[in-house]
């Protein structure tokens, strides 16, 4: 099994979705003369998951998750023709089987990480509801959010979360085939 490494480095400076804190490190010398890091930021913040919790108050959070939902193989779609947004059509023609991890490749890795870009790709209200019908294990997406910007259609998270399919937002695919 061949491993990358897809997640966004942790940087003072880098993107964060907007109205999240900026990332902060400090360096501390210890009473002891050794070093460590004060590291501030959002939980939202670079490759991250979203777990039941994000979305309801009796949902399971981060400490109670199955890890082995987040290791093993996965399979990663090249939807870099989608304009917009990921569409059930363009998943249907994937053969989307039960208890795969899925992860799109769009063009938001190709556009890089270095500032944020409002009209990032998504995932549609709809496709999300076709992905919990397929009955998938995990959903990752190249950006730093499932869901459009500013949209009132919270399924991409609710349908997926509410049916305990993992969510890993700010993945970085742009060396993956």
């Amino acid at each position: 099994m061949t491993k990358i490494d897809i997640s966004l480095p942790i940087h003072e400076g880098m993107i964060v979705y907007p109205n999240n804190p900026p990332v902060r490190i400090k360096s501390l010398k210890t009473p002891g003369g050794t070093f460590i890091s004060e590291i501030t930021l959002g939980s939202h913040t670079g490759t991250h998951i979203d777990v039941p919790r994000h979305v309801s108050e009796d949902g399971i959070g981060v400490d109670k998750l199955n890890l082995d939902q987040l290791i093993g193989p996965c399979r990663v779609l090249n939807m870099t023709s989608c304009e917009t947004s990921i569409t059930t059509g363009d998943l249907e023609k994937e053969s989307i089987q039960e208890g795969e991890r899925i992860l799109v490749k769009t063009n938001n890795s190709l556009r890089g990480f270095k500032e944020f870009y409002p009209d990032y790709i998504y995932l549609d209200g709809k496709a999300a509801e076709y992905l919990v019908q397929k009955k998938i294990t995990l959903f990752g997406i190249d950006s730093l959010s499932v869901k459009q910007k500013g949209s009132e259609d919270t399924r991409p998270h609710t349908e997926l979360l509410k049916n305990n399919i993992i969510i890993i937002e700010g993945l970085n695919l742009s060396q993956v085939i």
